[in-house]
């Protein structure tokens, strides 16, 4: 059983993206860059331009994007996001990206929807990558549905060293430059609009914070080389605010697989956080 809003979100919709250098450069600094990840940001770098591979999260946003635009945005929060890369994304290209709600679960309180998209290549039709998103939908349960299964609990190690310490101070003005790069709900930029959802000030975007850890990954486990990159699924548990410093600690659990713990100064931001990477 779906909620009416749902229904016509279940068949699969498809859009052609064209994106070029200047997008790659701007997410990238969305998500943190600095000068000293020169290949990330410019253009003419020795080797060409790389993209991070949450880039691919940003292209298949747009169904998520179109359907929280139709409903009430700050009542649609990020809970999950899984992205899965096939190869390293391309500094610019033409991608076809199809996309859907494969469920909808209901909470009682909120909804919670699982979107599922692809990425093609528009000319070779070569399979990019794959991406599940998860929101929550405030107040929108009860209708009657599916509670949804229970996830394992994936927890990091405990006393024991991490492989990897990142730390990421986030400027003050992190989400207004993060929304140019598409997302434009008013959450992460109006504070009339936080303090009514109930956050004392606009909050930082949930895939920017994926995007500064997905960072982390590339550059403290693949020595910045995106082909060693593979995936990377986390659990949105709390709110980063612009102004404050993410660590990311990671754990190896042998066959290129790490368990993944971020923080902010108040305590853990993700969940049932993990990485896999080619060795």
């Amino acid at each position: 059983m779906y909620p009416e809003w749902a229904l016509k979100w279940l068949e699969p919709r498809e859009e052609v993206i064209r994106y070029g250098w200047k997008d790659v450069v701007l997410y990238a600094l969305g998500i943190g860059a600095g000068i000293e990840e020169l290949s990330f940001i410019y253009e003419g770098a020795p080797g060409g331009l790389k993209v991070y591979p949450s880039f691919a999260g940003l292209l298949a946003g747009s169904i998520v994007r179109d359907f929280v635009l139709e409903q009430d945005p700050p009542r649609v929060l990020h809970g999950e996001q899984h992205v899965r890369v096939k190869k390293p994304l391309p500094p610019e290209a033409e991608v076809r990206v199809k996309g859907r709600i494969k469920d909808v679960f209901d909470k009682g309180k909120a909804a919670v929807i699982h979107f599922l998209a692809e990425g093609r290549d528009s000319s070779s039709g070569e399979s990019l990558f794959e991406v599940e998103h998860v929101a929550y939908y405030l107040g929108a349960g009860g209708f009657g549905g599916d509670p949804g299964p229970k996830s394992p609990k994936v927890e990091p190690p405990q006393g024991l060293e991490p492989d990897m310490t990142f730390v990421s101070p986030i400027p003050e003005v992190q989400a207004a430059l993060y929304r140019l790069c598409g997302d434009l709900n008013p959450l992460h930029i109006d504070p009339e609009v936080a303090r009514k959802v109930g956050f004392p000030k606009p909050i930082l975007h949930g895939m920017c914070t994926y995007g500064y850890v997905t960072r982390a990954i590339v550059q403290g486990l693949c020595g910045g080389d995106v082909s060693r990159f593979e995936e990377f699924r986390a659990r949105f548990t709390d709110v980063v605010y612009p102004g404050d410093t993410l660590t990311t600690k990671a754990w190896s659990q042998g066959s290129g697989k790490y368990l993944l713990r971020v923080r902010t100064e108040r305590g853990d931001v993700m969940g049932n956080a993990w990485a896999r990477v080619l060795q």
